[in-house]
Protein backbone atom coordinates (compact mmCIF):
# COMPACT_ATOMS: atom_id res chain seq x y z
CA UNK A 1 0.00 0.00 0.00
CA UNK A 2 1.41 3.40 -0.99
CA UNK A 3 0.12 6.70 1.08
CA UNK A 4 -2.28 8.61 -0.95
CA UNK A 5 -4.12 11.75 -0.44
CA UNK A 6 -7.28 10.25 0.97
CA UNK A 7 -5.26 8.87 3.78
CA UNK A 8 -4.35 12.07 4.57
CA UNK A 9 -7.88 12.76 4.75
CA UNK A 10 -8.54 10.35 6.88
CA UNK A 11 -5.75 11.21 9.81
CA UNK A 12 -6.82 14.96 9.27
CA UNK A 13 -10.43 14.11 10.24
CA UNK A 14 -10.36 11.86 12.86
CA UNK A 15 -7.57 14.46 14.45
CA UNK A 16 -10.43 17.36 13.87
CA UNK A 17 -13.44 15.23 15.19
CA UNK A 18 -11.56 13.47 18.38
CA UNK A 19 -12.95 10.31 17.93
CA UNK A 20 -13.37 7.39 15.05
CA UNK A 21 -17.10 7.51 15.34
CA UNK A 22 -17.46 10.93 14.29
CA UNK A 23 -14.82 10.81 11.88
CA UNK A 24 -16.55 7.86 10.12
CA UNK A 25 -19.90 10.05 10.31
CA UNK A 26 -18.36 12.98 8.66
CA UNK A 27 -16.10 10.87 6.07
CA UNK A 28 -19.49 8.43 5.22
CA UNK A 29 -17.87 5.55 6.31
CA UNK A 30 -18.94 2.40 8.65
CA UNK A 31 -16.51 2.70 11.93
CA UNK A 32 -15.65 -0.84 11.54
CA UNK A 33 -13.70 0.53 7.76
CA UNK A 34 -12.48 3.65 8.91
CA UNK A 35 -10.77 1.40 11.82
CA UNK A 36 -9.04 -0.83 9.80
CA UNK A 37 -7.95 1.82 7.35
CA UNK A 38 -6.13 3.28 10.13
CA UNK A 39 -4.67 0.32 11.23
CA UNK A 40 -2.98 -0.11 7.83
CA UNK A 41 -1.66 3.84 7.51
CA UNK A 42 -0.08 3.14 10.90
CA UNK A 43 1.22 -0.23 9.39
CA UNK A 44 2.71 1.85 6.42
CA UNK A 45 4.29 4.51 9.01
CA UNK A 46 5.69 2.23 10.93
CA UNK A 47 3.85 3.45 14.38
CA UNK A 48 0.96 4.08 15.90
CA UNK A 49 -0.88 7.59 15.49
CA UNK A 50 -3.87 7.80 17.72
CA UNK A 51 -4.10 6.95 21.10
CA UNK A 52 -8.11 5.15 22.10
CA UNK A 53 -9.18 5.94 25.47
CA UNK A 54 -12.64 6.98 27.06
CA UNK A 55 -12.53 10.51 26.12
CA UNK A 56 -11.69 9.90 22.43
CA UNK A 57 -9.36 9.32 19.84
CA UNK A 58 -5.72 11.53 20.52
CA UNK A 59 -2.66 11.75 18.04
CA UNK A 60 0.30 10.32 19.44
CA UNK A 61 3.48 12.31 19.06
CA UNK A 62 4.02 10.67 15.52
CA UNK A 63 0.78 11.13 14.66
CA UNK A 64 0.92 15.27 15.80
CA UNK A 65 3.59 14.79 13.36
CA UNK A 66 1.94 13.58 10.66
CA UNK A 67 -1.23 15.75 10.82
CA UNK A 68 0.46 18.44 10.61
CA UNK A 69 2.72 17.47 7.59
CA UNK A 70 -0.83 16.56 6.00
CA UNK A 71 -2.80 19.32 6.31
CA UNK A 72 -1.06 21.93 4.20
CA UNK A 73 -0.92 18.92 1.56
CA UNK A 74 -4.52 19.01 1.21
CA UNK A 75 -4.82 22.61 1.50
CA UNK A 76 -2.63 22.64 -1.79
CA UNK A 77 -4.87 19.49 -3.39
CA UNK A 78 -8.10 21.96 -2.68
CA UNK A 79 -6.44 24.49 -4.80
CA UNK A 80 -5.32 22.79 -7.04
CA UNK A 81 -8.91 21.14 -7.84
CA UNK A 82 -10.55 24.53 -7.52
CA UNK A 83 -8.36 25.82 -9.58
CA UNK A 84 -8.57 23.47 -12.29
CA UNK A 85 -12.62 23.32 -12.15
CA UNK A 86 -12.04 27.36 -12.43
CA UNK A 87 -10.46 26.99 -15.30
CA UNK A 88 -12.41 24.31 -16.88
CA UNK A 89 -15.95 26.39 -16.13
CA UNK A 90 -14.33 29.65 -17.40
CA UNK A 91 -13.26 27.71 -20.91
CA UNK A 92 -16.60 26.06 -21.35
CA UNK A 93 -18.51 29.52 -20.25
CA UNK A 94 -16.58 31.53 -22.84
CA UNK A 95 -16.84 35.19 -22.01
CA UNK A 96 -19.75 34.46 -19.38
CA UNK A 97 -19.64 36.17 -16.05
CA UNK A 98 -20.86 34.02 -13.41
CA UNK A 99 -22.95 35.69 -10.85
CA UNK A 100 -24.90 34.26 -7.80
CA UNK A 101 -27.28 36.44 -5.51
CA UNK A 102 -29.53 36.85 -2.49
CA UNK A 103 -33.04 38.01 -3.49
CA UNK A 104 -32.59 42.21 -4.17
CA UNK A 105 -34.05 44.83 -6.19
CA UNK A 106 -30.43 45.90 -6.60
CA UNK A 107 -29.62 42.38 -8.90
CA UNK A 108 -31.50 43.66 -12.11
CA UNK A 109 -29.73 47.16 -12.19
CA UNK A 110 -26.13 45.42 -11.37
CA UNK A 111 -26.57 43.79 -14.20
CA UNK A 112 -27.57 45.73 -16.68
CA UNK A 113 -24.52 47.63 -15.58
CA UNK A 114 -22.12 45.17 -15.68
CA UNK A 115 -23.61 44.21 -19.42
CA UNK A 116 -22.91 47.82 -20.20
CA UNK A 117 -19.21 48.25 -18.88
CA UNK A 118 -17.63 45.18 -19.77
CA UNK A 119 -17.50 44.64 -23.24
CA UNK A 120 -18.13 41.07 -24.56
CA UNK A 121 -18.97 39.58 -21.06
CA UNK A 122 -22.04 38.47 -20.05
CA UNK A 123 -23.12 38.35 -17.43
CA UNK A 124 -25.26 35.16 -15.72
CA UNK A 125 -26.99 34.91 -12.79
CA UNK A 126 -28.17 32.40 -10.22
CA UNK A 127 -29.92 32.84 -7.86
CA UNK A 128 -30.64 31.24 -4.19
CA UNK A 129 -32.00 31.84 -0.48
CA UNK A 130 -29.15 30.80 0.96
CA UNK A 131 -25.87 32.77 1.13
CA UNK A 132 -23.90 29.95 2.75
CA UNK A 133 -24.60 28.02 -0.65
CA UNK A 134 -23.20 30.48 -2.79
CA UNK A 135 -20.69 31.26 -1.07
CA UNK A 136 -19.26 27.75 -1.13
CA UNK A 137 -20.06 27.68 -5.02
CA UNK A 138 -17.59 30.84 -5.67
CA UNK A 139 -14.68 28.42 -3.31
CA UNK A 140 -15.76 25.40 -5.78
CA UNK A 141 -15.09 27.87 -9.11
CA UNK A 142 -19.14 26.87 -9.72
CA UNK A 143 -20.00 30.96 -9.52
CA UNK A 144 -17.32 34.34 -10.07
CA UNK A 145 -19.05 36.44 -7.70
CA UNK A 146 -21.69 36.16 -5.43
CA UNK A 147 -23.85 38.97 -3.41
CA UNK A 148 -25.25 38.00 -0.86
CA UNK A 149 -26.69 38.95 2.99
CA UNK A 150 -25.51 38.14 6.60
CA UNK A 151 -28.36 38.47 8.92
CA UNK A 152 -27.50 39.88 12.15
CA UNK A 153 -26.68 37.43 15.06
CA UNK A 154 -26.29 34.68 12.56
CA UNK A 155 -22.60 34.51 10.92
CA UNK A 156 -22.44 32.99 7.32
CA UNK A 157 -19.69 30.40 6.90
CA UNK A 158 -17.52 32.33 5.03
CA UNK A 159 -14.74 29.72 3.40
CA UNK A 160 -11.01 30.07 3.68
CA UNK A 161 -9.56 32.17 0.77
CA UNK A 162 -12.51 34.21 -0.23
CA UNK A 163 -12.07 37.65 -0.62
CA UNK A 164 -15.15 40.10 0.69
CA UNK A 165 -15.96 43.57 0.30
CA UNK A 166 -18.81 44.78 2.21
CA UNK A 167 -21.22 46.79 0.09
CA UNK A 168 -23.57 47.84 3.31
CA UNK A 169 -22.28 47.45 6.70
CA UNK A 170 -25.89 47.16 8.34
CA UNK A 171 -28.97 47.99 6.33
CA UNK A 172 -32.10 47.20 8.31
CA UNK A 173 -35.39 45.28 7.59
CA UNK A 174 -38.26 46.47 7.70
CA UNK A 175 -42.39 45.33 8.01
CA UNK A 176 -44.70 44.95 5.04
CA UNK A 177 -48.48 44.31 6.16
CA UNK A 178 -52.03 45.01 4.95
CA UNK A 179 -52.66 48.53 4.14
CA UNK A 180 -55.62 48.23 6.79
CA UNK A 181 -53.47 47.13 9.65
CA UNK A 182 -53.96 49.44 12.78
CA UNK A 183 -50.08 49.86 12.61
CA UNK A 184 -49.88 50.74 8.89
CA UNK A 185 -50.46 54.85 9.47
CA UNK A 186 -47.41 54.69 11.39
CA UNK A 187 -44.51 56.46 9.94
CA UNK A 188 -42.49 53.59 11.53
CA UNK A 189 -43.49 50.53 13.98
CA UNK A 190 -42.71 49.29 17.56
CA UNK A 191 -42.58 45.39 17.25
CA UNK A 192 -44.89 45.97 20.66
CA UNK A 193 -47.71 46.57 17.80
CA UNK A 194 -47.38 43.60 16.07
CA UNK A 195 -47.02 41.20 19.12
CA UNK A 196 -50.44 39.67 18.35
CA UNK A 197 -49.55 39.08 14.51
CA UNK A 198 -47.95 36.09 13.26
CA UNK A 199 -44.68 36.64 10.80
CA UNK A 200 -43.96 34.56 7.86
CA UNK A 201 -40.36 34.01 7.24
CA UNK A 202 -39.11 31.88 4.78
CA UNK A 203 -36.84 29.60 7.36
CA UNK A 204 -34.54 28.69 4.02
CA UNK A 205 -33.09 31.79 4.08
CA UNK A 206 -29.93 31.89 6.26
CA UNK A 207 -30.47 33.44 9.63
CA UNK A 208 -33.73 35.01 9.05
CA UNK A 209 -36.08 32.85 10.90
CA UNK A 210 -33.37 33.27 13.75
CA UNK A 211 -33.19 36.71 13.45
CA UNK A 212 -36.94 37.77 13.58
CA UNK A 213 -37.37 35.55 16.57
CA UNK A 214 -34.51 37.13 18.17
CA UNK A 215 -35.73 40.59 17.73
CA UNK A 216 -39.26 39.79 18.79
CA UNK A 217 -38.24 38.45 21.93
CA UNK A 218 -35.41 40.94 22.65
CA UNK A 219 -39.02 43.15 22.83
CA UNK A 220 -40.93 40.57 25.41
CA UNK A 221 -42.99 39.14 22.08
CA UNK A 222 -42.82 35.59 21.76
CA UNK A 223 -42.76 34.56 18.06
CA UNK A 224 -46.13 33.13 16.42
CA UNK A 225 -44.11 32.61 12.85
CA UNK A 226 -45.20 30.60 9.92
CA UNK A 227 -42.66 28.94 7.74
CA UNK A 228 -43.72 29.79 3.81
CA UNK A 229 -41.98 31.88 0.98
CA UNK A 230 -42.15 35.41 0.57
CA UNK A 231 -44.33 35.40 -2.74
CA UNK A 232 -46.70 33.78 -0.51
CA UNK A 233 -46.32 35.69 2.28
CA UNK A 234 -46.98 39.23 0.71
CA UNK A 235 -50.36 37.53 -0.15
CA UNK A 236 -51.38 36.42 2.93
CA UNK A 237 -50.17 39.37 4.65
CA UNK A 238 -52.69 41.47 2.21
CA UNK A 239 -55.50 39.48 3.50
CA UNK A 240 -54.72 40.61 7.11
CA UNK A 241 -53.19 37.25 7.86
CA UNK A 242 -49.65 37.95 8.44
CA UNK A 243 -46.69 40.57 8.67
CA UNK A 244 -43.30 39.67 7.15
CA UNK A 245 -39.80 40.95 7.15
CA UNK A 246 -39.22 43.17 4.10
CA UNK A 247 -35.47 45.00 2.86
CA UNK A 248 -36.16 48.38 2.61
CA UNK A 249 -35.68 48.57 -0.90
CA UNK A 250 -38.75 46.64 -1.39
CA UNK A 251 -41.75 48.24 -3.39
CA UNK A 252 -44.96 46.86 -2.14
CA UNK A 253 -46.16 44.31 -4.21
CA UNK A 254 -49.41 45.54 -4.32
CA UNK A 255 -51.89 48.55 -3.54
CA UNK A 256 -52.86 47.26 -0.44
CA UNK A 257 -49.69 46.27 1.08
CA UNK A 258 -47.34 48.78 2.91
CA UNK A 259 -43.65 48.78 3.97
CA UNK A 260 -43.29 50.62 7.41
CA UNK A 261 -39.44 50.92 9.11
CA UNK A 262 -39.39 49.13 12.25
CA UNK A 263 -38.68 51.38 15.60
CA UNK A 264 -34.95 50.83 16.57
CA UNK A 265 -34.26 48.84 13.57
CA UNK A 266 -33.96 45.97 15.61
CA UNK A 267 -33.11 43.79 12.35
CA UNK A 268 -30.33 44.30 10.07
CA UNK A 269 -28.18 42.67 7.50
CA UNK A 270 -25.03 42.91 6.49
CA UNK A 271 -24.30 42.89 2.12
CA UNK A 272 -21.50 41.61 1.08
CA UNK A 273 -19.88 40.69 -2.49
CA UNK A 274 -17.68 37.91 -2.21
CA UNK A 275 -14.75 36.45 -5.19
CA UNK A 276 -11.85 34.27 -5.22
CA UNK A 277 -9.82 37.14 -6.00
CA UNK A 278 -9.35 40.83 -5.20
CA UNK A 279 -8.81 41.69 -8.73
CA UNK A 280 -12.12 40.21 -9.03
CA UNK A 281 -14.36 41.84 -7.00
CA UNK A 282 -13.31 45.76 -9.07
CA UNK A 283 -15.54 46.99 -11.57
CA UNK A 284 -18.39 44.42 -10.58
CA UNK A 285 -18.25 45.69 -6.77
CA UNK A 286 -18.41 49.85 -8.23
CA UNK A 287 -21.25 48.75 -10.46
CA UNK A 288 -23.38 46.60 -7.43
CA UNK A 289 -23.13 50.06 -4.89
CA UNK A 290 -24.42 52.46 -8.30
CA UNK A 291 -27.17 49.99 -8.53
CA UNK A 292 -28.07 49.16 -4.95
CA UNK A 293 -28.37 53.12 -4.24
CA UNK A 294 -30.59 53.40 -7.49
CA UNK A 295 -32.51 51.23 -6.17
CA UNK A 296 -32.61 52.80 -2.74
CA UNK A 297 -33.51 56.17 -4.32
CA UNK A 298 -36.71 54.05 -5.71
CA UNK A 299 -38.00 53.08 -2.19
CA UNK A 300 -39.52 56.11 -1.04
CA UNK A 301 -40.25 54.64 2.13
CA UNK A 302 -36.39 53.71 2.50
CA UNK A 303 -35.90 57.22 1.50
CA UNK A 304 -38.18 58.89 4.13
CA UNK A 305 -35.88 56.49 6.59
CA UNK A 306 -32.56 57.55 5.47
CA UNK A 307 -33.66 61.51 5.44
CA UNK A 308 -34.25 61.03 9.24
CA UNK A 309 -31.09 59.43 10.28
CA UNK A 310 -30.44 60.49 13.99
CA UNK A 311 -27.28 60.26 15.74
CA UNK A 312 -28.07 57.16 17.60
CA UNK A 313 -29.12 55.65 14.29
CA UNK A 314 -26.72 53.08 11.82
CA UNK A 315 -27.04 54.32 8.81
CA UNK A 316 -26.09 52.01 5.87
CA UNK A 317 -22.61 52.60 4.96
CA UNK A 318 -20.41 51.36 2.75
CA UNK A 319 -16.35 50.43 3.25
CA UNK A 320 -13.90 47.24 2.16
CA UNK A 321 -13.01 45.05 3.87
CA UNK A 322 -9.78 42.78 3.51
CA UNK A 323 -8.85 40.89 -0.08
Amino acid sequence: MELEVRHLRVLCAIADAGSLHKAARELGMAQPSLSTQLRRIEQLLGGPLFVRDCMGSRPTALGQVVVSRARPVLAEVSALVTETRTAAARAADGSRLRIGATASRAVPGWLSRLRACTSGVEPTLRMDVSANALLRQVTDGRLDLAFVHEVEGSPLRIPDGLCLRVLVEREPQFVTMAAGHPAAAQREVRLADLAHDRWMVDATVDGEWDGVCRALRAEGVEPDLLHGDYLTAYFLAAIGEVVTVSQPTALPARSDLVVRPLHGDPIGVRLLLAARTADELGVAFDELEKAYWDAARQAPVYQDWLARGTAGRSTPTLRAVGA
